[in-house]
C-alpha cells in the first residue's frame, strides 16, 4: 500500500540518511565526541534516554 505522499509523485524516490545506533556511538557508554571540520561537539545520553548536542 502507498502512502498520500507517494501516490501523488509519480516516480518518487527517496534516500534516507544513514543511521547510526547511539550506543555504538558512545561504546556503550553516554558520552561520545564528534569531530567537524576541527571543531568537536559532545554527544551525551541522559539518564532519561534523550539526547544532547553540545560543543
Amino acid at each position: 500500500m502507498m502512502d498520500k505522499a507517494s501516490e501523488h509523485s509519480p516516480k518518487m524516490t527517496e534516500t534516507r540518511p544513514p543511521r547510526h545506533l547511539a550506543s555504538a556511538l558512545t561504546a556503550g557508554g553516554n558520552l561520545a565526541e564528534i569531530d567537524l571540520e576541527g571543531q568537536v561537539y559532545t554527544l551525551r545520553i541522559t539518564r532519561m534516554g534523550k539526547l544532547i548536542l553540545t560543543k
